[in-house]
């Protein structure tokens, strides 16, 4: 994938991995280097674009809390601070951990819920080479990348992630308690690829909340609901690699009055209302964060949040042995299973165990007859259709 965005990537045998990293333990099969490759600090990042936009004439109001977003005629004009209302063509809801609230206020779906991110920052470790690369091991879900001083910041990812509950509006930057019993895997994990974590020091354990998505996508775009009003949300772990890009796309999309390229991926029209229901999110959420390290197969379906819409033909279907999946919260019957096998993924990168049962479906339906259950396509959409002008 770097090599079709025209990056510069290697391939590492183990040998040459150990030399880039001799601080990881020998039992690598090898390694996926991108020397150019690099870390930014966000805050130092942030206040430089925020002095760019200044210098071009933007400004820039802190330490102000947004209490609503104006709307007249189905359009939004602005935003209503304790104070004061500040108009404006455009409104773009980035409230992260608090998008879900205030898109609320508006009649508008930003399904997002919170859930425990943790990392660590070691006491100073004296063999670290000033020059290492960020370290990302998935089978400890974990990355480790050098600090300030010789220290390093080890983060994590588990597959066992919990939810947490949303941010109060008076409280701009929390942590959450610590939990050593929750995380102490993970630790683990992180000494088995680099022992030398065992024999240092934790000068500061962060656990704190981050607003995830249901499918570990980030919300950008206009709202169906409401025109004028976009949302770039949820963007987690990964907001600093997809500011930039993020950030050009959505202002072409506000000038030009469309996307200026395919994005449907993250487009926050692909959500639908009931997404925001809070036990739902809370399921999905913890399932898709838990999956950021897990091997990404093929056709795989969702374990949480299931059930959620199903057709009058379901029971019927069950019984003649579908297999169904998810499809916007629909039930829907993905392949079928004969008698005396489970309808049951058993998920691979090869042909997976429902092959050879689809192509019997396809040959029954082109050479006899065939029933489609449509309940799960879609009718109409949400909000308002899009003016072309």
């Amino acid at each position: 994938m770097a090599r079709c965005f025209g990056l510069e990537v290697n391939v590492m045998s183990a040998k040459e991995a150990g030399d880039l990293w001799p601080l990881a333990t020998e039992d690598l099969v090898g390694a996926v280097h991108l020397p150019k490759d690099g870390q930014r600090n966000p805050v130092d990042t942030t206040q430089a674009l925020a002095r760019g936009a200044r210098g071009r004439g933007a400004k820039k109001f802190e330490n102000i809390a947004v209490t609503d977003i104006l709307i007249e005629n189905g359009r939004a004009t602005g935003v209503r601070t304790k104070d004061a209302g500040i108009t404006a063509e455009f409104v773009v809801n980035c409230a992260g951990m608090w998008a879900r609230e205030l898109g609320a206020k508006t009649g508008t779906t930003v399904p997002l819920h919170a859930a425990e991110h943790f990392y660590i920052v070691t006491e100073p470790v004296p063999e670290i080479r000033k020059h290492l690369p960020v370290l990302r091991d998935g089978d400890a879900c974990s990355h480790f990348k050098k600090g300030a001083g010789k220290r390093w910041s080890v983060g994590s990812s588990r597959s066992q992630s919990r939810g947490v509950c949303k941010g109060s509006p008076s409280v701009e930057f929390d942590t959450l308690p610590d939990d050593l019993e929750h995380i102490e895997p993970l630790l683990e994990g992180a000494i088995r690829r680099v022992p030398i974590l065992a024999k240092t020091g934790i000068q500061l354990f962060f656990n704190g909340p981050e607003s995830f998505t249901l499918d570990d996508r980030y919300m950008l775009g206009e709202t169906p609901e409401v025109r004028n009003l976009f949302v770039a949300a949820g963007f987690n772990s990964i907001g600093i690699r997809s500011a930039g890009g993020a950030g050009k796309v959505l202002a072409d999309w506000t000038v030009d009055g469309h996307p200026p390229l395919d994005l449907w991926d993250v487009d926050v029209r692909r959500v639908m209302p009931f997404q925001s229901n809070r036990r739902y999110l809370k399921d999905r959420t913890v399932e898709a964060l838990g999956l950021l390290y897990a091997m990404h197969w093929p056709f795989r379906q969702p374990d949480t949040a299931r059930g959620v819409r199903r057709s009058a033909l379901h029971d019927r279907l069950l019984a003649q042995g579908a297999c169904f999946g998810e499809a916007v919260g629909w039930e829907r019957p993905n392949w079928f299973a004969p008698k005396g096998r489970e309808a049951k993924y058993e998920y691979s990168y090869g042909r997976q165990n429902w092959f050879e049962h689809s192509a019997a479906e396809q040959r029954a339906v082109r050479e006899s007859v065939g029933l489609f259950d449509q309940s799960s396509f879609a009718k109409s959409l949400r909000g308002k259709t899009p003016n072309p002008s």
